[in-house]
């Protein structure tokens, strides 16, 4: 008879301590980065330089390729300079700025910074960066809202930070007061529509018409539920509502009122219930001016890579012929829309997986390409083998974008300068558009 072999039980996690260290520095995600014993630790709400005492040991933490442990800040002992009381009283509870701790001049700072570190990191180090481009407070033009009811009550604001907990908003410094004034309404609606511990979640954008609302999450909206939805689009002056049973799913239209269009340039476009849109009117503005800069006058043949609703193919078509590509089928439905009678094509292309070959990129004389957060590696790659004289990469993601920016410069590129944007105010987002020319 075989002996039975021990059970091997992995260690038990370190109880957590209180210490004190000092802030080094401030990582990509707005967490304040100490060393304790060789383990990496991230602070929230902490900036460099700064003495704290902090409960460590609270689960394991990571940030790009670093690993460390999460602390929670207990005590300043010593606090920098830079230090400002945060402007928001929803502060350190609602998940949605994590930089409002920091003045202006070092906010901006190290918003510069993520992108000239990420620059360095690949071999990069020295491309001009541009004055961070920036958007006001107030200046948030869309959201998703979540809001949980209990008992009576609807709980209705941003989740907390790295949780499901919902911060109930009496406020907000970031989003359009319109967004902010839908809240209380929006309460009392869903009151009516949710049951007890039910949820869902609110994407609301600013429109032409007004606000452009899509319920996603209600499994099911009976007749009197849709009522009610109707009744509140007419009373809050609604540009649109649809409904979502899950994320990703379908819409059906509730209420259509009008005006739930948006404009690039001289071009109007309705894009579908929740679809991707820039974040405030002064991020688009930079991005396209940043972009139309680039490829300068006209006339040119250009490709408008992962083109969305189209931010960047209309104020292109008035420089020459844009042809546009774009995967999901419900932009490039709106895009062909407001495409009509203008010096544009489109293609609907997945190009992750089907990227242009480089003789189809030998057509052009500007490519534009504006990924999302996964970058653009295929595409980055046929580039960088492509005789195309100038590429103008877009992107939500420094880290991914200098991935790619590294592909591309491997291939005979040289990236003239980079704009960072910031369009998600004290948090630590951060856009950008790069240019590269052979």
């Amino acid at each position: 008879m075989n002996a039975r072999r021990p059970v091997r039980r992995p260690a038990p996690a370190p109880a957590p301590q209180t210490i004190d260290v000092t802030i080094t520095a401030v990582g990509a995600r707005g967490d304040g980065l100490a060393q304790q014993g060789g383990v990496r630790l991230y602070v929230p709400f902490t900036i460099a330089g700064e003495r704290v005492s902090v409960r460590a040991g609270l689960g394991a933490a990571k940030e790009g390729k670093g690993e460390g442990v999460r602390a929670e800040l207990l005590e300043i002992i010593e606090p920098s300079p830079h230090r400002v009381p945060p402007p928001c009283s929803h502060f350190g509870v609602c998940g949605g700025c994590t930089l409002q701790h920091m003045d202006d001049g070092a906010y901006a700072d190290w918003k510069v910074a993520q992108v000239r570190t990420v620059l360095d990191r690949v071999g990069l180090a020295g491309v001009p960066l541009h004055p961070l481009a920036r958007t006001a407070p107030l200046g948030r033009r869309r959201a998703r809202f979540a809001a949980l009811k209990r008992g009576k009550r609807v709980w209705l604001g941003f989740n907390g930070r790295q949780s499901h907990r919902v911060a109930d908003l009496a406020e907000c410094p970031v989003i359009h007061p319109a967004l902010l004034g839908l809240l209380a309404p929006a309460r009392e609606l869903l009151a009516g529509i949710l049951p007890d511990g039910g949820a869902c979640d609110l994407m609301v954008s600013v429109a032409d018409g007004g606000l452009d609302l899509l319920l996603v999450g209600p499994p099911a909206l009976d007749r009197r539920a849709r009522e009610r939805l109707a009744v509140f689009a007419e009373d809050q002056k609604l540009a649109r509502v649809a409904w979502q049973a899950e994320d990703g799913g379908d819409s059906e239209p509730v209420a259509h009122r009008g005006g739930a269009t948006i404009r690039f340039g001289s071009a109007i476009i309705e894009p579908a219930p929740g679809a991707f849109q820039q974040a405030s009117d002064a991020g688009q503005a930079a991005l396209t001016a940043a972009v139309v800069e680039a490829v300068g006058p006209g006339p040119k043949r250009i490709v408008d890579l992962f083109a969305g609703l189209g931010t960047f193919t209309f104020p292109l078509a008035e420089r020459g012929t844009v042809h546009a590509v774009e995967g999901d089928a419900a932009a490039l439905a709106s895009l062909s829309r407001g495409a009509a009678n203008r010096r544009i094509t489109w293609e609907r292309r997945d190009l992750f997986t089907d990227p242009l070959t480089v003789k189809e990129l030998d057509r052009f004389e500007a490519v534009v390409f504006d990924p999302p957060r996964a970058g653009a590696a295929a595409q980055a790659s046929a580039l960088a083998s492509s005789a195309v004289p100038l590429v103008v990469g877009v992107s939500c993601s420094p880290a991914t974008f200098a991935r790619d920016a590294r592909t591309l410069t491997d291939g005979g590129y040289r990236l003239t300068h980079v704009v960072p944007v910031d369009q998600f105010l004290w948090a630590a987002h951060v856009e950008l558009v790069g240019v590269f020319v052979r």
